[in-house]
């Protein structure tokens, strides 16, 4: 898989999976609210990590930086 989240963005997802992670299991939302919370941070989180995200590969956005000596 080609890198296509990158710069701020990595940590900004991570944290943000983190967060929603933790109001979906400690938040008391609904069963639905809570599912979505969690689904939602755990994409978030998976992404951020791997530093690749499908959704922006469809659109064919890419904020990873080129690499020294590479084309972009």
């Amino acid at each position: 898989m080609m890198c296509n989240v990158g710069g701020i963005e990595r940590p900004i997802r991570i944290a943000v999976g983190i967060l929603l992670i933790g109001i979906g299991a400690l938040a008391g939302l609904s069963t639905v609210g809570a599912g979505l919370a969690l689904a939602a941070g755990a994409i978030l989180l998976l992404t951020g990590a791997i530093g690749f995200c499908p959704l922006t590969a469809l659109l064919g956005i890419n904020t990873c930086a080129a690499k020294p000596g590479t084309k972009k």
